[in-house]
């Protein structure tokens, strides 16, 4: 790892003020940064598109809904993904690759405008299009990196080809009928994904720099989170402060702060130590863990969000089916993730037993017999969330791992 070339311009950080107009990138892995200004500007069209899924969601309140709310939002959070990954590596914060990266976040807002209508809508092409921009921009920066750091063109041939090789599906698809459109887009983000693992296989071995890594995905998980505090405060509006509303948005409220305290003070910290920890994280693949893990942790939170809203709205029934699941699903989503990405991390799939494997059981009891009122099972997963933590903490005091909020 010592071999490959690295620059230590801080960027936005202010560590160094003298960083050139147009500056070739270079592996930035040792360098001691932070998320910069402009990776939260752009974090933030993405936020705007998982807010757009989810009011798509809440007008198609059924199993179809759910359906398109978990493709769209896959699509989006594997966009931002990619792009964070070459940003890990090779950000160099140059005038050049501010205007790339800020022409994507404006590619990305084309993508939260089309959104609710992005399936079988006349969103699709306008989505389809924003997604492309996206690819093209990082294919881009990809061929800039690859121009300048010969050492790791192995690697940087692997992630281009993918992003070339998904930019021809998607722009076929923009010419071809639904459903196939949408089959080529699967196929598209398919190719993408198995980039990061061919590089791993067959790549060079190129670190990423991991402490960057979980600060990005953190932001990312808690600026979803916020959709969940975002329900709570429209669901009161909306019921005009119904006695019955105000007492389950309370117990959302208590939900969404446990979601938060699980990930960012257990799960998430002791995940984020464990690669951090391993000198091979990215040649063993606890690296890749560590990244996919985090689609279920993000789908769940953000169902979350949309599952609160509607219990807070219909706290006496009224609930369609997948209404009634949207929560627990969330739940149940969250939970499988924060447990891929302490057993991936760690490559030890018996630290997530009893916690928190024992929780995905037990919330899927409660959405089986969600039949009741929906403020008995808001009760009930509050409760169950509040001994999650306080499990989550022994769990915490007891382990050798020393872990702190990340």
């Amino acid at each position: 790892m010592d071999d490959y070339p690295e620059t230590h311009a801080d960027g936005d950080s202010g560590a160094d003020q003298s960083t050139p107009v147009f500056q070739p990138p270079r592996l930035r892995t040792k360098d001691d940064r932070a998320a910069t200004r402009l990776e939260l500007f752009f974090d933030l069209a993405y936020v705007l598109v998982v807010h757009q899924l989810a009011i798509g969601l809440k007008d198609d309140l059924g199993w179809h809904g759910v359906a398109v709310f978990t493709g769209l939002f896959a699509v989006t959070w594997w966009s931002w993904v990619t792009t964070t990954l070459y940003a890990n590596r090779f950000d160099t914060n140059d005038v050049l690759y501010r205007v790339l990266k800020l022409a994507a976040t404006f590619a990305v807002a084309v993508m939260a405008a089309s959104a609710t209508t992005a399936i079988g809508g006349s969103g699709t092409v306008a989505f389809g299009i924003g997604y492309i921009a996206t690819r093209v921009l990082l294919a881009g920066l990809y061929f800039r990196a690859w121009r300048h750091i010969a050492d790791v063109r192995g690697t940087i041939d692997l992630y281009l080809a993918a992003t070339v090789i998904s930019i021809v599906i998607w722009t076929i698809s923009l010419f071809i009928p639904s459903p196939l459109t949408y089959v080529l887009w699967a196929v598209g983000i398919a190719v993408e994904a198995a980039a990061p693992f061919a590089a791993t296989r067959w790549g060079q071995n190129v670190p990423l720099h991991l402490d960057h890594l979980p600060e990005r995905f953190g932001l990312f998980v808690i600026l979803v989170l916020g959709e969940s505090v975002s329900a709570v405060v429209l669901g009161m509006r909306d019921t005009s402060w119904a006695w019955s509303s105000l007492s389950v948005a309370a117990l959302g409220f208590t939900i969404a702060a446990a979601v938060w305290w699980m990930y960012f003070d257990i799960a998430g910290a002791e995940a984020k130590f464990e690669i951090q920890d391993d000198d091979r994280a990215v040649e063993s693949g606890r690296a890749d863990g560590y990244v996919y893990g985090h689609l279920p942790v993000a789908l769940g939170v953000a169902l979350l969000g949309v599952g609160i809203q509607q219990y807070v709205l219909h706290p006496v029934g009224e609930l369609t089916d997948a209404g009634r699941w949207i929560l627990c699903g969330g739940v149940v989503l969250f939970v499988v993730g924060i447990c891929s990405i302490l057993g991936w991390s760690s490559g030890d799939w018996k630290t997530v037993m009893p916690w928190p494997g024992l929780a995905i059981p037990a919330v899927l009891a409660v959405g089986a017999v969600d039949n009741a009122l929906p403020f008995a099972s808001a009760v009930v997963l509050a409760v169950g969330a509040i001994i999650a933590v306080v499990t989550g903490i022994v769990r915490r005091q007891r382990s050798p791992i020393e872990t702190t909020e990340t």
